[in-house]
């Protein structure tokens, strides 16, 4: 199969081609920066912005299904910017599949287009879109996968969404890396009773999850096509115990402060206020989201990802932890 990954450099998109590659599969990959290194594993690589929609359309041909996982992630900037690079490249991608024929495209999404603020206890893909967000990123991401899911044409263009849940793994230069660094630094408190749990998802099993998405589109695409999927490890954690124990394999000591929710929430919606009256483009210490994703329940009820994709967890918790604990004592 001619496989095309849009940001095949992140740590997922890198995760997916490494796949794809070593299944036989021929990949394309398409991003704004130079990477050599991915042309040397054998991808035909193209610089590019999907925001625009003439490159867009100029790149994705000629390739059997395309991985969409190109995007700007944060809690904090510019709405036109997230919505250019989440929302528009999306929408550029979409007409480029329709005008080229491409039958297949699985979109990374994130399971923040489902989150309000409030606890998420086992929720499966009924949880509606808020009628309010938090932030840029999940709102722009949220208007994106409705119109990957709206393109589902059977027999035209099959699609479906896929939500990874904290995407994390030994190598994990975002999500891991920030903990280590906030906490390092003393900046990193408890938010709330520190009783909350969540679901995350290890790099190999989202990764795959996009390959099981990819053979469920082609090999049923009515069943399969036209949805959300959450995706995650199938083992919720308590949050502040999995953070601890990241900070303890990064020779840090972990948080011990502690902040109620409501002051948490309270201080960041009055930074996101200061940092917007005067112009401040660096992220604030504290957000609305920030608070509520640190104190809130998140977990996911992942059946349908299981009995429609045949998604399955290649490396558990336990067995990630462990190699990131031997990759991390060898640096």
């Amino acid at each position: 199969m001619r496989v095309l990954v849009t940001g095949p450099a992140g740590f997922l998109g890198g995760e997916i081609v490494r796949q794809l590659l070593e299944r036989g599969d021929r990949v394309v990959g398409v991003s704004r920066g130079d990477y050599p290194d991915l042309v040397a594993q054998g991808v035909e690589y193209h610089r590019g912005d999907l925001a625009d929609s003439e490159l867009t359309n100029t790149v994705i041909r000629d390739v059997d299904a395309v991985i969409h996982t190109a995007a700007i992630a944060g809690v904090w900037g510019d709405y036109e910017r997230f919505y250019r690079i989440n929302t528009q490249a999306t929408l550029n991608v979409i007409a480029a599949c329709r005008q080229n024929q491409i039958g297949t495209l699985v979109f990374t999404s994130s399971p923040s287009v489902t989150f309000a603020g409030t606890h998420q206890r086992g929720v499966d893909e009924s949880e509606p879109y808020p009628s309010h967000y938090l932030c840029a990123y999940p709102e722009t991401k949220a208007l994106a996968e409705q119109a990957v899911l709206a393109a589902h044409r059977s027999g035209v263009l099959h699609t479906c969404a896929l939500r990874p849940h904290l995407v994390w793994g030994a190598n994990d230069p975002h999500l891991l890396a920030r903990v280590i660094e906030r906490a390092g630094q003393g900046k990193l408190k408890i938010v709330g009773d520190g009783s909350n749990l969540i679901d995350t998802v290890h790099v190999t099993n989202a990764a795959a999850a996009h390959l099981d998405a990819l053979a469920a589109l082609q090999r049923d695409p009515q069943g399969a096509g036209g949805r959300a999927y959450f995706i995650a490890q199938d083992e919720p954690v308590n949050c502040w115990d999995w953070i601890a124990k990241i900070c303890r394999a990064g020779s840090v000591d972990p948080p011990s402060r502690r902040v109620p929710f409501a002051a948490a929430y309270a201080i960041g919606a009055a930074m996101e206020a200061a940092y917007r009256l005067t112009g401040r483009r660096e992220e604030p210490p504290m957000t609305r989201f920030v608070a509520a994703q640190l104190a809130k329940d998140h977990y996911f009820d992942i059946s349908a990802a299981k009995e429609r994709l045949g998604y399955r967890v290649r490396i558990s918790m336990e067995a990630g932890f462990e190699e990131l604990q031997s990759v991390w004592e060898r640096r």
